[in-house]
């Protein structure tokens, strides 16, 4: 597959170098793509460079921009079975997800095209005089440099490219060379739609050497990169020296904090519980927002416990693409590794397994060869074990308990992330109280996992720098620029000349 795009023409890597791309179901290679280098990156972002200053779309007026947003997203909802079944097969996770990670890119898209339609000409700022006009306007930053995740590889460019787009930037974007192929589609219609040869432009291949030059090139603008703690450090010490802007989401260490007045009726108890494992398992457990720290009151512990390992034991592993599959295997066979690690890890450290805590035998999962693992609940945790301090992103829930409110508090803010969080508490008061208290960037009270394009995404701490979606979202994606004009000149006199 010619999977780099630079300068509107898609073609192989300069070196000749590919890589396969494994589905995980059975890692059997799924398709081939061209794996990028430097050069490569070099003349991507080259081609980003022209077509930012010598082209014509940082000058496009805002309903033209707008309007190829929209065409992009009516783009995504004709090919929406085909993406889906691209995500699907690409990252593990069932069909289902997929359509509606399609659906929420197709939202992200429509909103910034109604962002920026909806703005005005700037701000004017009243400088005290009738004879100066002043205004504060916004103007598309440059060459941005876009690094995204294996989890969500086509929502997370769509945070990215959207506003990029829609503020007039031009850009080059490195997916996961674990899972880049819906980010390619999204290119190819980014092109179909109409967007100028040269503002979009992508390079398939490693971290290093690909998102490592992206991050240090002095053509670069921006960079934003989305990805885990270790990585994002590299990618801003990288920038460091160019003095670029920035934005990193690093993922998190997500609190479920569940208060036993949540639990008083059966109806109550049912819904926590079945929040909790929508927040620890979908996707198997691969999301930066996964509420893989389940704190719970002394009270209804056991009870709740006990009826969580219940239902995680039923949950229906296989392929994605199957029908009554719940839960996809992991991506690869590293990070099934990784989360055997933690598993065995924890048990070390002394936490007592619930359920889980190894691969399903052949008999119960197919196909068997995939990289499955069994949703797994570790209770007794404690915040000395490393399972309970790094972001596992696997199917792993571990349980914490507490008496009072503020050691409920201490122990969801005891963590150096602070990506999201929820609350589950029947009496308003303390469940607005408490969310005022949670240092993470989302806070959701009686729910867990849903997100708005409206409303800005991302972290406290460790958990990052910057905001992606909502107005803050687009502004990462610009420079602020203050324009006085004396509309009456005339000699200062400050010198006696």
């Amino acid at each position: 597959m010619e999977s780099i795009h630079v300068g509107g023409k898609w073609r192989a890597a300069t070196a000749g170098g590919t890589r396969e791309i494994l589905d995980p179901a059975d890692a059997t290679t799924l398709a081939v793509v061209a794996e990028g280098d430097a050069e490569d990156t070099d003349a991507a972002v080259a081609a980003a460079r022209r077509a930012f200053d010598s082209g014509e779309w940082p000058a496009t007026p805002t309903a033209e921009r707008a309007a190829l947003l929209r065409r992009v997203a009516d783009l995504l909802q004709r090919d929406r079975e085909e993406i889906a079944l691209i995500e699907s097969r690409d990252t593990g996770k069932t069909l289902e997800e997929g359509r509606v990670d399609v659906d929420d890119v197709t939202s992200a898209f429509r909103y910034f095209a109604d962002l920026v339609m909806n703005e005005s000409g700037g701000r004017v700022v009243d400088a005290g005089s009738a004879d100066v006009h002043s205004v504060v306007v916004h103007e598309p930053v440059g060459v941005c440099a876009m690094i995204t995740p294996w989890n969500y590889p086509l929502l997370q460019a769509s945070w990215k490219v959207a506003p990029a787009v829609a503020a007039g930037n031009t850009f080059v974007i490195k997916p996961s060379e674990v899972t880049p192929l819906s980010t390619v589609h999204l290119v190819k219609l980014l092109a179909e739609a109409g967007l100028p040869e040269g503002v979009a432009n992508i390079v398939t291949g490693a971290g290093d050497p690909v998102g490592a030059r992206m991050a240090e090139h002095p053509d670069v603008d921006l960079v934003s990169f989305t990805g885990g703690l270790a990585s994002g450090t590299k990618v801003a010490q990288a920038a460091a020296p160019s003095v670029k802007k920035v934005a990193l989401e690093l993922g998190g260490k997500n609190p479920n904090v569940v208060f036993a007045d949540a639990c008083a009726t059966e109806e109550g108890f049912d819904t926590a519980v079945d929040q909790a494992l929508n927040a620890a398992f979908i996707h198997s457990g691969q999301v930066c927002s996964a509420g893989a720290r389940l704190i719970i009151e002394d009270s209804v512990k056991e009870r709740f416990v006990s009826e969580l390992v219940a239902r995680a034991g039923k949950i229906r592993l296989g392929r994605g693409t199957e029908d009554g599959v719940e839960c996809g295997p992991l991506v690869s066979q590293q990070q099934l590794e990784k989360t055997e690690g933690y598993v065995a890890s924890a048990l070390a450290e002394g936490a007592k397994l619930r359920c889980g805590g190894e691969r399903p035998a052949p008999s119960q999962v197919r196909p068997a060869e995939g990289y499955f693992y069994l949703p797994t609940v570790l209770d007794d945790c404690h915040r000395g074990m490393r399972v309970i301090r790094e972001e596992t992103f696997g199917p792993i829930l571990t349980v914490e308990s507490f008496s009072t409110e503020d050691e409920a508090v201490t122990l969801a803010n005891d963590t150096e992330y602070g990506l999201a969080g929820a609350v589950f508490s029947s009496d308003t008061a303390r469940a607005r109280r408490v969310a005022a208290r949670l240092r993470h960037g989302t806070v959701w009270i009686n729910d867990f996992h849903p997100y708005l394009p409206q409303a800005e995404w991302g972290g406290f701490g460790k958990s990052g720098v910057g905001r992606e979606l909502g107005p803050h979202g687009l502004a990462e994606y610009r420079e602020t620029k203050h324009v006085y004009e004396n509309l009456r000149p005339a000699p200062v006199r400050w010198f006696a000349g």
